[in-house]
């Protein structure tokens, strides 16, 4: 395959999923740090950042579960889901659930308090960053980025 061949690339069978993966965990994170910033400074711009970072990572949750599942069925032929498989669907399913649970904790204090966060997010924040965090390593070795998948 040629690097420049758009065709190629578009239309390999995981391709989207590996590229667009990148968007959740990045914006989640990112919304993380300018949230904690907002905590620890109380600014309410950074506040307003980490809100729209996480509804957009929210967001953009959708597609990457869906390019996950045709990965599952065209690039592994939607073999038995088991071991590493298993491990990397079950925690994506529950890192995407997270950052919408996180997402709507923000947007119901912007709704209800005018912005006053309860504080049990930045721990469920973290929950959600290192459940992000070993779903990536898993995917990393099902893609066999980390080693043979």
């Amino acid at each position: 395959m040629h690097p420049f061949d758009i065709r190629s690339a578009l239309l390999a069978k995981h391709a989207q999923h590996v590229v667009l993966i990148h968007f959740p965990i990045a914006l989640f994170l990112t919304s993380v740090m300018f949230d904690f910033i907002a905590q620890w400074t109380s600014n309410r711009t950074l506040a307003a950042v980490a809100y729209y970072n996480l509804l957009v990572a929210a967001i953009s949750c959708l597609p990457v579960m869906a390019t996950g599942l045709l990965a599952w069925r065209l690039q592994l032929e939607g073999q038995k889901i088991k071991g590493v498989l298993l491990d990397h669907m079950v925690l994506a399913i529950i890192s995407s659930i997270l950052i919408w649970v996180v997402w709507w904790l923000h947007f119901r204090a912007r709704r209800r308090s005018g912005g006053n966060l309860p504080l049990y997010r930045l721990p469920m924040e973290m929950l959600a960053a290192g459940s992000i965090a070993l779903t990536a390593h898993l995917g990393g070795f099902l893609s066999g980025v980390n080693g043979p998948g």
